[in-house]
């Protein structure tokens, strides 16, 4: 079983295919729905195949942030559950950047959920352990 739910805040200033662009630039998403939801409307989208994680997969490593988003997804972790909050900016540049607090995005984070009865094994492959800097082994995509 794999879920992947992406979930943005609509500011009324914001381009919503921006929004998207944004999205679009970490994770592999085709179907999405904008809802209203308080006090902004907000994109949601969902993917349940983990080839979804594929450009976000790539991007920790293009931007070396291995050790920092391993630190981070599994501190993260609840149960079945990773929950992440991106830097809304950073990922309209294609790049990967993780906010503890919603204020540190001005424009709100993008929301990210994964949820796995494999979540080891999906972190094991999204940010391996390293070693000054590279990683220490490198597995090919779980079956989920």
């Amino acid at each position: 079983m794999f879920l992947l739910q992406v979930r943005s805040d609509l500011r009324p200033t914001e381009d919503p295919e921006r929004v998207l662009k944004s999205i679009r630039n970490l994770f592999d998403i085709e179907h999405y729905d904008i809802i209203d939801s308080s006090p902004y409307k907000e994109i949601v989208c969902e993917s349940r195949e983990i080839e979804s994680l594929l450009k976000f997969h790539q991007i920790l490593r293009q931007d070396r942030i291995l050790d920092t988003a391993r630190k981070i997804m599994l501190s993260s972790m609840t149960g079945n559950r990773i929950s992440l909050k991106l830097h809304k900016q950073s990922a309209y540049a294609g790049h990967v950047s993780f906010v503890t607090y919603d204020t540190e995005s001005p424009l709100g984070p993008i929301k990210v959920v994964i949820v796995s009865d494999n979540l080891e094994r999906i972190v094991d492959w999204l940010a391996p352990k390293t070693s000054k800097g590279r990683p220490l082994w490198e597995y090919s995509i779980p079956k989920v």
